[in-house]
């Protein structure tokens, strides 16, 4: 199977997963290697368990676990159900686990009680009674699961996954293309997460796009890397599956055993973050990654590694920026592969859907600007965008134009080509001296200075003026002859490189940036750390 093979995308996930054939290994874990016909045949047993639980269309089902084989065939036994698999992120603890089962009304949770050596069922029985009340049964996978079949946890029957997946297979599919799938948490960092409702032909086609553009086959071997609890770790499976390909995952993310894991197995596609594919690099094979790696793309969470496309293409790897949201999908747009670094180290780029389109508006006049000018970005996407938040319509409405685009939230400009450049997120943009202005854009010039491992600029009012202020952490090991980070050394250099405008106006030193972990990464607070940076300015006022 090759891209060339997929022109009419199939309509469910299931018949997504029957396309490939059933003797071709479809996923290799520590657990050993798991062929196609296995991997289908698994999901339509467990969709019998799930049966048997109560399980309906339409009904939700909370998967709590790590990247194991068990998670996609649970989420493919929902598709073949027609019920909704509720993506939970095994970092999440009883405040957030509460939050999700009470909001969706999970009817069964899939975990397992001790990953890690840590206490899942424990966090399970720190939630609210009420965040429970539609949960009808839970499932625990793994082998210290055993010792629970036929028991209970808070009232509710306890199944292993063995039990659940003992019975005779599913045959038929309750689902149709606009069956709702999945649900994402989105990372809610100044908010209560919103939940993302996907369908199955959204997701299936969307795969199948990523497939024609990025060149996978039944050839390709993808390591997954980012958790299948997100938008990034499913749509990089799903189009892997799609393709007929081979999946590497682990459980635990360990860079030294996915770069031996690369080497090993001819990895192809790699899509990461930044933070992942910098510690990939430290290895001392990778050197040998060039051997195998065709397709590369990387989504920018951290501040610090900046230079990483510049740094893979000195070993050889070809590394471009990725654009994708938990709306959107992952994998909607990459940069062109042949382009110069500095166009890889960009976000955003082509989509992978031709049915897909950008427009830029610029956020205070509404009009809608030309190639090359700041604003929101505005997508038109039928082949990746949600349904909608679910059981959320006010949300709904309040994320798409008249005209059926997706506002994004994210500041960025088009291309003439019809390609785009992501910069940054709108409650992260600056209007300084009049302008919009990245913060990214200063970031970058200060992270050029001695001493410097990362920046934040953000904005804060001073005498009716908002000026931005260059939040920085000290690199840990400065290299031979390296000074120390110097407030006005770094005011200075900026001042020679930027518009005065944008230059900060304080250099505040800080130990650490915070942060809040989502499925798709980790993402550093603006919020907080403005107001961590006015209480030095101003203290008593923040």
């Amino acid at each position: 199977m090759n891209a060339a093979s997929l022109p009419n995308p199939p309509q469910t996930l299931p018949l997504l997963l029957a396309r490939a054939p059933d003797a071709a290994t479809a996923i290799v874990s520590p657990a050993g290697a798991l062929i196609y016909g296995q991997l289908a045949q698994a999901s339509a047993r467990v969709a019998a368990g799930l049966r048997r639980l109560g399980v309906a269309p339409g009904d939700r089902v909370a998967i709590w676990l790590p990247n194991v084989d068990a998670w996609l065939a649970v989420f493919f036994a929902c598709a073949r159900i027609g019920a909704i698999a509720v993506a939970v992120n095994t970092r999440f603890r009883s405040s957030e686990l509460a939050d999700i089962l009470g909001r969706s009304r999970a009817k069964v949770l899939v975990f397992w009680p001790a990953f890690k050596q840590i206490d899942f069922a424990g966090i399970l029985g720190d939630c609210a009674p009420a965040d429970l009340a539609h949960l009808a049964a839970v499932v625990a996978y793994g082998s210290d699961a055993a010792a629970g079949d036929g028991g209970t946890l808070l009232g509710r029957p306890v199944v292993t996954y063995a039990a659940l997946a003992d019975h005779a297979p599913l045959e038929d599919v309750a689902a149709t293309g606009e069956s709702g799938c999945a649900l994402f948490t989105t990372s809610g960092t100044s908010s209560r997460p919103k939940f993302v409702l996907h369908d199955q032909r959204t997701l299936a086609t969307h795969a199948c796009n990523v497939v024609r553009a990025w060149n996978l086959s039944a050839d390709s071997v993808t390591l997954l890397v980012p958790p299948l609890c997100g938008v990034f770790g499913l749509a990089t499976t799903l189009a892997t599956l799609a393709g007929g390909g081979r999946l590497i995952m682990s459980p635990v993310w360990d860079a030294h055993s996915d770069g031996a894991a690369i080497v090993r197995h001819g990895v192809t596609h790699l899509y990461t973050s930044d933070t992942a594919l910098a510690q990939l690099l430290q290895l001392p094979q990778a050197p040998a990654f060039a051997r195998s790696l065709q397709h590369v793309g990387y989504a920018a969470f951290s501040p610090g590694e900046a230079d990483i496309v510049a740094r893979a293409e000195a070993m050889g790897v070809r590394v471009a920026g990725l654009y994708g949201s938990s709306e959107l999908q992952a994998l909607l747009a990459a940069q062109d592969s042949a382009a110069p670094v500095a166009e890889r180290s960009l976000g955003g780029g082509y989509f992978v859907s031709p049915a897909a389109h950008v427009r830029v508006r610029d956020p205070e006049s509404g009009r809608l600007a030309a190639p090359g000018e700041t604003g929101e970005l505005e997508f038109r996407a039928p082949h990746s965008v949600m349904r909608g938040y679910f059981e959320n319509p006010e949300a709904t409405a309040k994320a798409f134009t008249d005209d059926g685009y997706f506002r994004s939230g994210d500041l960025g400009y088009a291309r003439p080509d019809g390609s785009f450049v992501y910069l940054a997120r709108m409650d992260d943009t600056l209007r300084l001296g009049g302008y919009l202005v990245s913060p990214a854009e200063i970031e970058a010039v200060v992270q050029e200075c001695d001493g410097v491992a990362e920046c934040q600029v953000v904005g804060i009012t001073m005498k009716g003026e908002l000026r931005p202020i260059a939040c920085v952490i000290a690199r840990a090991s400065p290299a031979p002859g390296e000074a120390a980070p110097d407030e006005a050394a770094i005011i200075g250099h900026a001042a020679h490189r930027l518009a005065r405008h944008k230059v900060p106006v304080r250099v505040l030193m800080m130990d650490a940036f915070p942060v809040t972990s989502s499925a798709n990464g980790t993402k550093i607070q603006k919020a907080r750390l403005r107001e961590l940076a006015l209480a030095e300015l101003e203290p008593g006022r923040a």
